[in-house]
């Protein structure tokens, strides 16, 4: 069996092989990397800035930055057709609205746009009872009073606080469960082979985000 070779496949072989001299990556290094390195310090400043070892929100915030950037540079210089490639931005975006979601604690706020906002007496240090019963406290002050705290709602009030509460840990459970599926993707064993692929393609899988 022959193989040919096109013209320009010498040219591209000999361009590979510049690429892993030490040289070239001396040059790569200087003209693209540290630029790139300066330019994701901006991109990922907020993540920089909040994250701990302790806590994941930091990393999210990482995330967050990561997939904000590449939806809007897939939008605009992807070389995908459109079929799949905006379905790609639509489950990215919608992945990024999730991590803001959780990150920004906005789940009260959707539980109460269903159910009606909170009630809500204020704070007040009348709210706060004596018990009679003194304790000596981790400060080492000795005979320190104790407090109780008076709910000043009413029993249809509290149960109405208590359904807000539990939907905004339904809706966060839900969310956080989407997320993960989006990152996860569809398999696409199951798809219909006689189905147009892009029509059961629904954009989602993170090892598909690319161009």
């Amino acid at each position: 069996m022959e193989i040919k070779f096109a013209p320009t496949f010498e040219k591209s072989l000999k361009k590979l092989i510049r690429r892993e001299t030490w040289w070239y990556k001396t040059y790569e290094f200087f003209r693209y990397d540290i630029g790139r390195f300066l330019g994701n310090v901006w991109r990922f400043r907020k993540g920089l800035s909040q994250h701990y070892w302790w806590d994941h929100h930091g990393m999210l915030m990482f995330m967050e930055s990561a997939l904000i950037h590449m939806s809007d540079r897939l939008e605009k210089d992807g070389l995908e057709v459109d079929e799949s490639r905006l379905k790609k931005v639509e489950k990215i975006r919608r992945a990024v609205q999730i991590i803001q979601n959780y990150n920004n604690d906005l789940f009260i706020d959707m539980a109460e746009a269903e159910l009606g906002e909170l009630y809500s007496r204020g704070f007040d240090m009348n709210d706060f009872v004596e018990t009679g019963e003194t304790i000596d406290n981790p400060l080492g002050e000795k005979n320190e009073k104790t407090y109780y705290w008076v709910d000043r709602l009413s029993e249809e009030e509290s149960e109405h606080n208590r359904k807000v509460y539990q939907r905004a840990r339904e809706i966060s459970d839900s969310e956080w469960i989407e997320f993960c599926e989006i990152l996860k993707g569809q398999d696409y064993v199951k798809f219909d082979k006689n189905i147009d692929f892009y029509k059961q393609f629904d954009g989602s899988g993170l090892k598909g985000w690319w161009d």
